[in-house]
């Protein structure tokens, strides 16, 4: 027995039976001197009898840390023989204790006892054969712990340097093994090979991995305390830019300002998307810096979610007597608009409940569109907004910007209806013929949807990002003409055309509305200025020439001025009457002729009527007949469509020659040369056709036309009269000019209602169908005479045979 315990000790095998302290979440190496805190009773009573035994040790690690009660498998059977150094009883009842270790060891046994883990051990030979892959080895760990000190922070250099001394490659495993940051299961693996190279190759591949974590983590700790320095550096100067703020008095209190907001948020009266999207912007508020950019553009967002009406209502009056005589104190005439409007408030009446129409007056500048649809406001009880479309080129003024733009607003729809502070007003968007198209979209394509009762109830923004209901707007667009409006805009409203006033019209505006008000705004009083009736009509006819007023309330303010000034000269009780003789003195010289009908009847001088947007106007046609070859000369700067009507003209007067008459070559000896005064003034359009016809004809016949009589239609070449357009006008113009009789086509004769009855009385209007009906009337003559032939009177006009020519072509 001896014998075999010498060979054991001699070759480090030697045996010992000591008790077991089994280790969570570390493991002692050969050389570590570690506290170890004891709580448990077996552990506690293992080290008790260490220490009153010799004090050796058995340290071996628990395979699973979190067993309180571990059994003999779950405790790794390789670990480290130790020494207990010192043993301190805590007051908790743990214990503390300093522990060494001596050398590696292995359980050969597991000993009964009933108070703490009792095994015999056996020691692990720590001999080798120096070698140079081992030199190489260490060399190589030596190396590579350099670079691991310098990572490691919690390891000092003095380290680095006892480790760069060892030689003992036993010893340099166990003291680098004790300063690594490994797995357990790494460093349990270092203590139980026990071939020493496989030790050291395994050592430098844990160091290595280790190093390369260190490296990792040193650069991210790098990127992070940029990162941190960064928003430190922001934070420092938000906090002196508060600082200074509050020094000065003008410190907004953003936690206030929140709470405020929160308060508007909870009493806004919101549709539910609208709702679930505002409280979702705030909270996104409240985790930012109030100083950031991106908390202003969603401070900005919520703001004007806030501000929008969007359940916010006015009350309508749907009393049509009283909105029908507010319309009526506001304009004078304009039956139609104001028939459609209490037409619309009848249906509200009954209904209760309607989808705003969309209402479109077209008409000449000046005639009351806009001022129209201030008064449908004011009868309605509602709000009133105007968005001016002129010039309008953009798609984002109508539907706004996103908000990823910088500078992002809402579109023109939305900022106004922030404006009428209610969700229901009339809105005016005027001059919506004046829309053009560029690179950045159409705007009459994004109104569409604004103006389609059938799609406006979820008018998309592209700022708010959500559904506005414009479905109880009253829209009322206004326009000069219809060419500029797109088709498909058209079709979306309702055309109300409003015509020039008639002169009457005008002169009732002017007495009820406008000398009224340029009274009051010149500073005078009714006392000191008066205007005569033939005053006034001689300011609407020589001194303006328009189809609504704002000409004429300029003349009337010019006038108000001078005798503003004469009653500041004389004093305030001045009085001055404005009559026909004396508008010369005020005005100045008439800016404008008056159109009459001629003193005399003329031989190839006919009246017909023009249509302008300035209202009607008289057309005097001039025809001459001179020697020549048979050309037609036409001035007068006229259009294509007035140069064919008056081609086609000719030849009906051609086609009826004979019965009228005229040689069978009259026309190839004469020049015929047709006139429209006045000069500059472009014309175009087909309505002057029997006018044409008739100046012509009395020009070949030698017979005059009647001065009191005036014509307008479009004549065709078998000589039926088509009808024209703007008949009210025209009559007016006529009646203006003091003619008696007018011809107009048959098929105008549904129009005759719109012209006033006042006009009617004074001008008489004669239907006809065919252009020998407008000769018989228009041209003098004598009694008894007959104007066309009878048939038996004149031979059809046919080419004598033989002497048809074959029609050469140059070459």
């Amino acid at each position: 027995m001896f014998k075999k315990n010498s060979i054991e000790n001699f070759l480090g095998r030697e045996k010992k039976q000591v008790p077991l302290l089994p280790l969570r979440d570390i493991v002692v190496f050969p050389g570590m001197v570690i506290p170890l805190f004891v709580g448990r009773e077996k552990s506690i009573n293992a080290l008790k009898y260490a220490l009153s035994q010799g004090k050796e040790i058995f340290l071996s690690t628990q395979k699973n840390a979190k067993i309180d009660d571990p059994a003999l498998r779950d405790i790794y059977p390789y670990g480290t023989l130790g020494i207990v150094l010192q043993l301190l009883k805590m007051p908790d009842g743990t214990v503390k204790s300093l522990v060494e270790g001596k050398s590696r060891a292995k359980i050969k046994n597991y000993l009964p006892d009933s108070g703490f883990f009792m095994v015999e051990v056996e020691k692990i030979s720590e001999h080798y054969e120096p070698n140079t892959k081992t030199e190489a080895l260490i060399r190589s760990i030596h190396s590579l712990f350099e670079s691991y000190t310098k990572l490691n922070q919690k390891i000092g250099e003095d380290v680095a340097e006892i480790v760069t001394s060892i030689i003992d490659p036993s010893q340099l495993v166990n003291t680098v093994a004790a300063h690594l940051t490994a797995k357990i299961k790494e460093k349990q693996s270092l203590l139980e090979i026990e071939d020493i190279n496989s030790r050291l190759e395994r050592l430098y591949k844990i160091l290595n991995a280790e190093t390369d974590i260190l490296k990792l983590e040193e650069s991210l700790r790098q990127r992070v305390k940029k990162q941190m320095e960064k928003t430190q550096k922001n934070y420092y100067l938000n906090e002196q830019m508060r600082a200074i703020q509050k020094e000065m008095g003008t410190q907004d209190d953003f936690a206030s300002e929140l709470k405020d907001l929160e308060r508007k948020i909870k009493n806004k009266n919101l549709p539910k998307e609208a709702a679930a999207k505002i409280r979702q912007e705030f909270k996104k508020l409240k985790m930012m810096t109030p100083m950031s950019a991106e908390a202003t553009v969603v401070r900005n967002y919520i703001d004007w979610i806030l501000s929008l009406p969007w359940l916010t209502r006015t009350k309508d009056k749907l009393n049509i007597q009283e909105a029908e005589t507010i319309l009526e104190e506001d304009h004078y005439g304009l039956s139609k608009p104001k028939e459609r409007i209490l037409e619309y408030l009848a249906v509200q009446n009954l209904t209760k409940k309607i989808k705003g129409p969309i209402l479109c007056f077209v008409g000449p500048p000046g005639v009351g569109k806009t001022s129209l649809a201030k008064s449908v406001a004011r009868s309605m009880g509602r709000n009133f907004i105007r968005l001016s479309l002129g010039g309008v080129r953009d798609e984002a003024e109508i539907r706004g910007h996103r908000r990823t733009y910088i500078g992002a607003m809402p579109g023109k729809i939305i900022q106004y209806l922030k404006r009428a502070k209610s969700n229901n007003p009339v809105f005016c968007l005027d001059e919506v013929d004046k829309m053009s198209t560029d690179f950045r979209g159409d705007p009459s394509a994004a109104l569409l949807e604004v103006l389609d009762p059938e799609q406006n109830y979820a008018f998309n923004d592209h700022y708010l990002d959500l559904d506005y209901n414009l479905s109880e707007v009253l829209f009322i667009t206004t326009a000069n003409e219809l060419n500029g409006i797109p088709a498909p805009l058209q079709d979306r409203m309702e055309i109300i055309r409003l015509p020039g006033y008639t002169e009457i019209e005008k002169l009732h505006i002017a007495k009820r509305f406008l000398i009224k008000k340029q009274i009051e705004q010149n500073g005078l009083s009714g006392d000191n200025i008066s205007f005569s009736d033939q005053a006034i009509l001689n300011i609407i006819r020589y001194y303006t020439r328009e189809a609504g007023v704002r000409n004429s309330e300029r003349e009337i303010a010019a006038v108000c001025r001078k005798v503003a000034r004469e009653v500041a000269k004389k004093g305030i009780s001045t009085k001055i009457g404005i009559s026909a003789n004396s508008l010369h003195r005020h005005l100045g010289v008439p800016k404008f002729h008056y159109g009459q009908k001629e003193e005399k009847d003329e031989i190839g001088l006919a009246t017909g009527l023009a249509w302008t947007s300035a209202g009607g106007e008289l057309l005097h046609i001039e025809t001459t007949v001179m020697p020549g070859k048979g050309n037609l000369v036409l001035t007068g700067t006229l259009g294509d469509v007035m140069k064919e009507s008056a081609k086609a003209a000719l030849s009906y007067v051609r086609t009826r020659g004979r019965k009228l008459g005229l040689p069978d070559d009259f026309y190839e000896k004469v020049d015929i040369h047709v006139h429209i005064p006045e000069g500059a003034t472009p014309k175009d359009g087909p309505s002057a056709g029997i006018t044409v016809a008739t100046s012509i004809a009395s020009a070949l016949l030698r017979k005059s036309v009647k001065r009191n009589l005036a014509m307008t239609g479009e004549i065709t070449l078998r000589g039926r009269i088509l009808p024209i357009g703007g008949l009210k006008e025209k009559i007016i113009a006529a009646h203006r000019g003091r003619i008696e009789q007018v011809l107009i086509p048959q098929e105008n004769k549904k129009d005759i209602e719109e012209i006033p009855a006042m006009v009617l009385k004074k001008v008489e209007l004669i239907l006809v169908e065919h252009m020998d009906a407008v000769l018989e009337k228009a041209l003098t003559i004598v009694k008894g005479e007959e104007l066309f032939l009878p048939e038996d009177r004149f031979q059809p006009f046919t080419l004598p045979k033989g002497e048809i020519k074959p029609q050469t072509t140059a070459h």
